[in-house]
């Protein structure tokens, strides 16, 4: 069987191409350029200074978040396992005139090509459903963090991926929490920027976790949890039922049951 993290590359080296056009203005590219590109509101005020601080970015994509924590003083590394979006992150890093190390590998190498010590390591939005083990996970993050350093995560709730809207209702469609060895199978044929561009390697194998596995696997690997926030907004149109929001993000309807569709929390490691 093919290792569906090979399959998930081949697919995100096809769909770094495509967001490096940013034909549809999702990604910004331009306002990252000319430095008016900022954190989302939420995230700055939850990170708080991070001027001076050492950061890595896991699964950093193509670098745009990885610039942001730049242009907020962070002294920045982003690690992703498509060396198609590591060259675009260069690329808009020199365009930028921000200083950035961007290194291509999966997550479990961070710390041989990345060891740090970081003082911040920094995961969000559409990250955690692409990998089978948050054991690994975790570990990786307490294995590079500094004393007294700390895990920035933001990411889609839980209690929302697992849903769709085939009646214009949403309703479960997934169980709760996949085993690492049988990934959700999906087959798409543009990606989700918005460009028609029709895609060569549509497969992709994803894997929903529950809080209590995130949670679960960060307490075993050593970090005590010290904030933990819902919220109800995401940065893309998780549901053809959302609708736009502040911020660039996006909200269910007026009228619609309320419910969080997105979450943060930090994790911080005991200092000596």
């Amino acid at each position: 069987m093919s290792d569906p993290i090979d399959i998930n590359r081949r697919s995100w080296d096809e769909r770094a191409i495509i967001h490096a056009r940013d034909t549809t203005g999702f990604y910004g590219l331009d306002r990252v350029r000319s430095g008016k590109d900022r954190l989302r509101s939420f995230e700055a005020a939850e990170l708080g200074d991070i001027s001076g601080k050492r950061a890595l970015h896991l699964q950093c994509h193509i670098g745009t978040d990885t610039l942001r924590l730049a242009r907020c003083g962070a002294i920045v590394t982003g690690l992703d396992f498509s060396g198609e979006a590591i060259r675009v992150a260069r690329r808009l890093a020199a365009e930028a005139g921000l200083a950035a190390n961007f290194l291509e590998g999966r997550v479990d190498d961070a710390p041989r090509l990345a060891p740090g010590p970081f003082d911040l390591v920094y995961v969000t939005w559409g990250t955690i459903c692409w990998l089978p083990d948050l054991t690994i996970w975790a570990r990786v993050i307490a294995a590079v963090l500094a004393a007294g350093g700390e895990l920035y995560l933001a990411d889609a709730h839980p209690g929302f991926v697992l849903m769709e809207a085939p009646a214009g209702k949403l309703e479960p469609t997934y169980d709760f929490a996949t085993p690492a060895e049988r990934p959700l199978e999906f087959t798409t044929e543009t990606t989700y920027n918005g460009d028609a561009a029709i895609l060569t390697h549509q497969a992709t194998r994803e894997w929903l976790h529950p809080l209590s596995r995130i949670f679960g696997a960060l307490i075993d690997a050593g970090l005590t949890i010290n904030m933990f926030h819902e919220h109800e907004t995401l940065p893309w149109r998780g549901s053809p039922l959302m609708v736009p929001a502040s911020d660039g993000h996006w909200r269910l309807p007026d009228g619609h049951p309320r419910f969080p569709v997105s979450f943060s929390l930090k994790a911080h490691k005991q200092a000596g």
